[in-house]
């Protein structure tokens, strides 16, 4: 199964300030992370695991000796997009640059490559600590970024630097280190994919070769940089993307139906989907034995986005697609941008798929065209890559 967007992992040191990474865990989440929380032994004397449980909906690892046929410390440490640790406790910052490997989170730390991040919370004393001032400037040079310490109340009458930060700061900071995925934060994208199937009767139907990995590209991509992602799947076997709300639909009414229930609510649409463009007008709920069918009557699908398109709100922004069978890049260029103005979309990706190329496929060429006319040409790339330049030039048009 995959994982919505940037994926975290929460360190939690056995400080008393590990109550206040029940409220950051809330606010990364609202961020579009999904976090996972690996609280040492000593801090779930502060916190339990129950409540890191329900707050993050995901398993909570503490334990080097459990669930060893995972081995978790490698498989944690290759799948997080980031590690933040939160509080950093003087003895945790110590072991860690000892590069000691003698509990869970400190084995995930150190066989991760990911980006580091820390937030001290000691005593004033403890933190000015000569050997924590060294400690801190040794896990700075190897590439981990401390968030500083506020300075105000301790524990007991200690006042001083040395508390927790603000929640907000820390949020900022996580963002401002891994910005690159940061730009959709709070866009609403409603994103199409697969193909649509027109039954014929209760065995056959009408369909396409679309596999709906482009959709799902998109889709995890843009979760990944913090948009709030609503996927519409037509007749995929792909897995759910988990944190992303999926509806599955199988024809292109249905499709339709759930476009125009929430596009009034999106920020941008992303019509990858193959939509049929016939259904059967003569179906049968059950099997038409062949003699018994001659001909089938066709109608036209309604065209999902152009209908949108006609409605759509100044602020909101429609990513348009075309599979097109014309090799002759020119006629591509050429079909795609009648294809453009037709569908009154702001962008719209083509591609040639003729002899059976792309359909099904993980990597793509084509052209992409803006309204104004500025033409991207894409060579043969994968569909991932492909997500990030079409999502690049979404995060433009939205400003």
């Amino acid at each position: 199964m995959f994982v919505r967007g940037r994926h975290l992992l929460l360190g939690v040191g056995g400080g008393i300030s590990a109550y206040k990474s029940c409220d950051l865990i809330r606010r990364l989440q609202d961020n579009g992370f999904v976090v996972t929380v690996m609280p040492t032994k000593s801090s779930l004397n502060f916190v339990g695991a129950a409540t890191w449980a329900a707050l993050s909906g995901r398993k909570v690892y503490s334990d080097l000796w459990s669930d060893v046929e995972e081995v978790p410390h490698i498989s944690l440490a290759k799948d997080s997009d980031a590690i933040l640790i939160a509080p950093s406790t003087a003895d945790l910052i110590a072991r860690l640059a000892q590069g000691r490997a003698d509990d869970l989170l400190t084995n995930v730390v150190l066989a991760s490559t990911k980006p580091k991040i820390l937030v001290p919370a000691m005593h004033p004393e403890m933190w000015l600590n000569p050997a924590t001032v060294e400690n801190i400037q040794t896990l700075q040079k190897r590439g981990f970024l401390i968030i500083e310490p506020d300075h105000g109340r301790m524990t007991g009458d200690d006042v001083g630097i040395g508390r927790y930060p603000k929640v907000d700061r820390i949020i900022d900071e996580v963002n401002a280190h891994l910005i690159r995925n940061a730009d959709l934060i709070g866009k609403k994208i409603l994103i199409t994919a697969g193909g649509t199937r027109e039954a014929i009767d209760a065995v056959r139907f009408i369909g396409n070769r679309s596999s709906g990995k482009q959709g799902f590209a998109l889709a995890y991509a843009a979760a990944k940089r913090g948009a709030q992602v609503h996927l519409i799947a037509a007749n995929t076997d792909l897995p759910i993307i988990e944190g992303i709300t999926t509806t599955f639909v199988e024809s292109a009414d249905q499709m339709a139906d759930v476009v125009n229930i929430e596009f009034p609510f999106s920020d941008a649409l992303i019509m990858s989907a193959a939509v049929s463009d016939f259904k059967v007008t003569n179906r049968s709920d059950l099997k038409f034995h062949k003699n018994d069918l001659n001909t089938l009557d066709l109608e036209l699908n309604p065209d999902i986005v152009s209908n949108v398109s006609a409605s759509k709100k100044s602020t909101q922004v429609i990513i348009g697609f075309a599979a097109e069978t014309e090799s002759d890049l020119k006629n591509l260029l050429a079909a795609g941008k009648g294809k453009l103005s037709a569908k009154g979309v702001d962008l719209l990706y083509v591609n040639d798929v003729s002899h059976g190329q792309v359909f099904g496929s993980d990597e793509t060429s084509g052209f992409l065209i803006a309204r104004d006319g500025n033409v991207i040409d894409v060579p043969n790339i994968s569909k991932d890559t492909l997500s990030e330049i079409l999502l690049d030039q979404l995060s433009i048009a939205l400003g």
